[in-house]
Parts: structure tokens; sequence; C-alpha cells
């Protein structure tokens, strides 16, 4: 990753609880911006995230106190009573004590110990942070997906809507033709199960909407607005290539940089666990005062500085043992790198390759809906003059619909196949043009690259597919037809 990427990730942190303004939901245009902005402001994910980044930050503090001096005051009130076997005969004296002190001790060397704690512990803080910057993009992406799922769901009940007039319209056409004892009762039972048919399918088409309403209210934090008008398209926020899709993806992923900073993190625990093979040295001054201090007969006053050096020449092992401990875990930081890179790498291939799967298919389902509705309105015309039966005519509309509900979910599943591809790249949170609070870990955190803890067995390749072009098949199937017999052309007609 290059020394900027941090800059990258500044309007994607949004670190601070409070850092998002409550938007006023309304406009089409702006309604997934501010279901995305409320999200993540009111996220449980997100603000554990927080927490656990502030905890962080404050453990750091709690490491370097140990490179402080320490001051601890003592005070004690007691008694002691000796018995002297030496002198016939025995003798037994009591003295009464008391005292107060103060001790200050300084650290001067524990083998690097506090500083690589202080050193896993900054890593262990960026790692947060990052978790963090991915939090906030997963929020913003569940967040703008319910809020698409929502106006699918609209969009499908409408239509559903719409099926359901158009089945009740032939049916009470049909009845009144049956009543004017014009037209048969099997049409009129036909086209009383077709309507049952359409009212099941809005029955389902309204549960599936109040399902994504409570998923929208469970993510966001409040009801979704009403209305049906499509969000402004990403299409021009897309990348050109799958390629850079990937490669964007890869260098920016908070996930991977998180799992990167752990690695460091690791590797800091053992260098830490290692200084216990070497002595700890602490200079400590101490001055007492009071009566009889430390059983010492009419002592009043007491004044210590020494220099104390402990070292630990055998602890059964255990020291080696944590050793080889961390080394297991430096090898496990360095496959969940790994792992992380992998996951971002499929994420970012599959979504971009929908972007594009979806665009075809949309204007084949386009072309697909035009035909349908061509048909249909001609079978309603010879229908209405006895050319066609009514079993023609439903299937026709049920087609119709079914055409119609599949282009608006390759549509709804285009946008979200978008927002997918532009957080898999990191990039979601900025082109919505969510803004944050700065925080000083953003800033400390500016010159963050990867160095030579880029992921070892994750390599940016796009897994391209070679299909058979549509020429191809369409010369396939020019070859089945010049091989079809061609029926006897009818007879000429008599003159």
């Amino acid at each position: 990753m290059r020394p900027n990427t941090l800059h990258r990730f500044a309007p994607l942190a949004l670190l601070i609880a409070s850092a998002f303004s409550q938007a006023q939901i309304a406009p089409a245009d702006d309604a997934m911006k501010a279901a995305a902005q409320k999200a993540i402001a009111t996220s449980p994910d997100v603000s554990s995230r927080l927490n656990a980044l502030r905890a962080a930050v404050n453990a750091i503090d709690v490491a370097r106190g140990a490179q402080l001096p320490h001051v601890d005051l003592d005070a004690r009130v007691g008694k002691t009573r000796d018995t002297l076997t030496t002198r016939a005969p025995d003798q037994t004296a009591s003295m009464s004590t008391t005292g107060a002190g103060v001790t200050v001790s300084q650290l001067l060397w524990d083998g690097l110990a506090v500083r690589n704690q202080v050193a896993q512990l900054g890593h262990d803080k960026l790692a947060r942070w990052f978790e963090l910057v991915d939090a906030t993009e997963q929020a913003a992406l569940d967040a703008t997906r319910a809020h698409e799922d929502v106006l699918r769901f609209r969009r499908l009940v409408e239509l559903a809507e719409d099926n359901y007039v158009q089945h009740r319209y032939y049916h009470d056409q049909i009845q009144s033709r049956f009543k004017a004892g014009v037209g048969r009762g099997v049409d009129l039972e036909q086209a009383a199960a077709r309507v049952a048919l359409a009212e099941s399918n809005l029955t389902t088409e309204t549960a599936n909407l109040h399902d994504v309403t409570a998923r929208y209210l469970r993510v966001v934090g409040e009801l979704p607005p009403a209305g049906k008008g499509r969000s402004a398209t990403l299409a021009a926020a897309m990348p050109p290539s799958a390629g850079e899709a990937m490669n964007v993806a890869l260098r920016d992923s908070a996930a991977i940089s998180a799992s990167i900073e752990n690695l460091r993190s690791t590797r800091s625990q053992v260098r830490n666990r290692e200084s216990a093979y070497q002595p700890r040295i602490e200079a400590r001054v101490r001055a007492g005062t009071g009566h009889n201090l430390d059983a010492t007969a009419d002592q009043t006053r007491d004044t210590t500085a020494e220099i104390v050096a402990t070292w630990n020449l055998f602890n059964g092992g255990s020291d080696l043992a944590r050793v080889r401990q961390q080394a297991d875990l430096l090898n496990q930081a360095a496959d969940l790198r790994d792992r992380a890179c992998r996951d971002a790498r499929q994420t970012a291939g599959i979504a971009f390759n929908d972007t594009r799967k979806l665009a075809e298919q949309m204007a084949a389902l386009d072309r697909n809906v035009l035909s349908i509705e061509k048909a249909r309105d001609a079978y309603r015309q010879q229908f209405d003059i006895g050319q066609r039966s009514l079993l023609d005519l439903l299937n026709s509309e049920n087609e119709l619909y079914t055409a119609k509900r599949a282009y608006a979910n390759a549509d709804y599943d285009l946008a979200v196949a978008q927002l997918r591809t532009l957080a898999a790249m990191q990039k979601l949170t900025t082109q919505l043009g969510l803004t944050r609070a700065e925080t000083p870990v953003a800033s400390d955190a500016a010159g963050w690259a990867a160095g030579e803890d880029l992921p070892a067995r994750c390599p940016a390749v796009v897994a391209e597919l070679v299909t058979t072009p549509r020429s191809e098949l369409d010369k396939r199937a020019q070859q089945l037809l010049a091989n079809t017999p061609q029926p006897p052309a009818p007879p000429a007609p008599k003159k």
C-alpha cells in the first residue's frame, strides 16, 4: 500500500458517535445518503468499534505509565515483642512503633519490555481504527442496501397491484358475458383462478415489503421515508475494469490494513516476551518518619537510596514456552491477513462482475418486456373479436407480469451491485459525500503504509471466464435452421 493510503480513509472513518449530523429525510436522491448517515451515527457495530478504539488509546497510556516514576505513601502502627534467651533469666521486651514514609521508584531497564508493549498497543490502536473504518463502510452498505430493497419491493407491490387489477378486470368482463348468456362457465372459473393467483402474488409482495421495512428499521433506526423515487445512479463511479476494481480493493481495504496491524502487534508482543530473559533495574528512594521506626528503639527518621537489580534465572520454562506461543500466534496473524486479502479479492471480483452481468441482463430484459407487452396487446384485441382464447390472454398477462418483475429486480440488483463494488473498494462513504469529525487517530495514522507486510498468498488475479460470443451462438442457431427439413409448400390455389 502507498504511504498516503490513510488519506483515502479519512472520509470513511466517522470515528465519533456524534460525527454525523442528523439529516432531514425526503428527496429521492438524498434519501439513500441520509439513511447511510443515520445508520452510521446509530449503528451498534460502529459504536462498539469506536469504544474498542478508545479503549486501545487508553491502553497505551496505561503502558507508558510504567516509564514514569512511581510514588507510594505508606503508614504503619504496630507493636513488637522480643524474647531474649541469651540472658538468665530470659527477658521479654515489647515496643510500640508508628511511622509514615514515601517511596519513589523509577524503572531504569526492563529489557525494553515497556517499549515493546507500547509499540504493540500502538499497532492495536491502528488495528481498531481500521476495524472502525471497515465497520463504518459496512454500516453504510447495509443502510443503502436496505434503502434499495424498500424501493424494490414498493415497485414489486405496485406491479402486483396492477397485475391483480388486470385479472380482476378480465374476471368481471367474463362474468358479465356469462350473465348475458354469451360466455362459458369454464372461462369464468379459469378467470377466478387467475384472480386468486394474482391476489396471492400481491399478498406475498406485501409481506416482503413488510420484511424489508423491518430490516430498514433495524439497520437505520427509523422507518423509511415515503415515496417510490429512485436514487441517483452510481454508474459514473464504477471502475473501468475488473482489474482496476481489484487493485483498488486490495490497496485500500480497511479489513486488510487491520489484519496487517494485528500482525505487527503480534510481532511486537514476541519481542516483549523475549525481554523476560533480561534483568530488571530500578532506582528507589525512601524517606520515613515516626517513633521506633523499623522496631529500632528511639529511631525517628529513616532515609534510603538504592539501585535494585532483579534477574530471574529460572522460571520453570514458562518464558521460553511463551516465546514459542507468540511465534505460533505470529504465524496465525499472517494467515488471517492473507485470508482477509482473499476475502476482499473475492468480494470485489463478484460485485464488479455483477454490475457488468446485470447491465447486460437489463438490456435483454427490456427487450423481453417490450415484446411481451406488444404480444399481450395483440392477444387482447384478438380475444375481443374471438380469435384468441381466454387462456391465451391470461397466460400473456402473467408472462408480462413476470417479465416486468424480472426487469425490476435486475434494475435494483444492479444498483445494489454498484453499492457493493464501491464498498469493496472502500469508496462508498466517499461517493455518498458523508462527512465526519476530525480525530487524533486519523492524523496519527496519516503516514501509514503496509511496507513489507503485504499479503503473501493473495495475488491480484481477476477471475475472468471465457464465454462463447453471442455471434457464435447465432451461427449455431442458423446451422440448426439450415439442417431442419422445410415443410412442403402449400398447394397453389385453384383458379
